[in-house]
């Protein structure tokens, strides 16, 4: 089995790294993983990135879908409050 490491690489690198960034990584992760060249070790160090980029990106999806909760919840209460009647 050829052994083809990817760098090492620390359990926070991915809070650097941009959603799209971390994105890319976790699929040459996967692409990696499928080829089925790795060593068990290789396979588990990836697996173990991979498992943490997920958690990044997932993490970075909830906030970003909770701000467009909020925004359609301020443009909804924006549009059924009526406007106030000067007498």
């Amino acid at each position: 089995m050829a052994n083809t490491t990817a760098p090492e690489s620390s359990k926070d690198d991915s809070v650097d790294l941009s959603f799209e960034e971390a994105l890319e990584h976790l699929e040459a992760l996967v692409e990696r993983l499928e080829a089925g060249r790795l060593s068990l070790e290789d396979s588990l160090r990836d697996y173990e990135q991979g498992m943490q980029l997920v958690a990044r990106c997932r993490k970075e999806l909830d906030r970003a879908e909770q701000r467009v909760r909020e925004l359609r919840e301020l443009r909804e209460s924006a549009v059924e409050t009526p406007p106030v009647a000067e007498s």
